[in-house]
């Protein structure tokens, strides 16, 4: 609780990129074209699977779950950053700022589970092709599914943590949206307790995944380069390498911001590194997977011809 001297703080103050306000109308022009491509190009990859019978696979089952994460992690944020970025600031309730920190927690490691997934995928496709078929049947690619959004709704058990902390200081958040480190720095609470639960739950949810996706594709190179042909080795890589780009994109900057010494970057770096797993993934993965899979284009191409053909009928 607050000491007599002082008030219960019930709205923060998320300042976004004080030093570029001169540059705001560009950075709202760029960040808001950058957000369109994010909703179409997603919302495009989730039609084009749910419509056409020949991409429902596990892989494209995984990716369709995958955009739908992208697009609820990008809503929860960017459209405030925008607000942002036009009036130099905004303001947030206490309630609003928890709930955007429990859906960005949740959204992400969400990602980082399914991206998990399509690595075993890959694995059996190419480690085992002759079982693929019987051991990512439809029914339990779904229940994996199911799990990576169960696990983490039911595991975050932080968000109870989060609701008893008390802000009784300063509140502005020098960041353009609500993420835990600056609102953990604000709480007047002890925040022990969080942190190490919020830490527990780091390891379980992104770094167990990561090491599973090494030990896969470990195991999945070793497969590759037994292979007896150059023809077949180059057709196995290319069965992954949409997944190991995205990969390298969402875990390179995760790890680029946070196992990095925080305290030897300014806030303004966060800042910026931040924007590489909250815009540059979502951004990058419908380009990935749509200029790289030629399921994925053919099933656009005939799409658009269906919407030409109705239009001019």
């Amino acid at each position: 609780m607050c000491e007599d001297n002082q008030t219960e703080v019930a709205e923060f103050l998320l300042l976004g990129f004080q030093n570029l306000h001169r540059f705001k109308i560009l950075l709202f022009i760029v960040f808001f074209l950058f957000y369109i491509v994010i909703l179409n190009g997603n919302l495009i990859i989730i039609v084009l699977i749910s419509i056409n019978d020949h991409l429902k696979i596990p892989m494209f089952y995984f990716l369709k779950h995958l955009a739908i994460a992208d697009l609820m992690i990008t809503t929860t944020i960017i459209p405030m950053m925008l607000e942002i970025i036009l009036k130099d600031g905004i303001a947030i309730s206490v309630i609003a700022c928890r709930i955007q920190m429990h859906c960005f927690a949740i959204c992400g490691i969400v990602q980082c589970l399914l991206i998990a997934i399509m690595s075993y995928d890959r694995y059996v496709a190419i480690c085992n092709p002759m079982r693929y078929h019987s051991i990512m049947e439809l029914r339990i690619c779904l229940q994996m599914v199911v799990w990576s959004w169960l696990v983490v709704v039911f595991g975050s058990g932080e968000i109870i943590l989060v609701y008893q902390l008390h802000f009784c200081g300063g509140n502005n958040i020098n960041h353009f949206f609500c993420d835990s480190g600056p609102v953990l720095e604000l709480s007047t609470s002890d925040t022990s307790l969080l942190i190490i639960t919020d830490l527990s739950l780091s390891i379980l949810g992104i770094f167990v995944p990561f090491v599973f996706i090494i030990v896969t594709y470990v195991l999945i190179s070793f497969t590759i380069l037994h292979l007896s042909s150059s023809s077949r080795r180059r057709k196995a890589f290319s069965t992954c390498s949409s997944h190991l780009a995205t990969v390298c994109t969402y875990y390179g900057s995760l790890m680029t911001i946070y196992l990095t010494p925080s305290d030897k970057r300014s806030s303004n770096i966060n800042k910026f590194m931040s924007l590489f797993y909250i815009v540059a993934t979502p951004l990058v993965n419908p380009i990935i997977y749509s200029l790289r899979n030629h399921q994925i284009r053919k099933s656009l191409q005939k799409s658009l011809t269906k919407v030409k053909t109705l239009q001019l009928h």
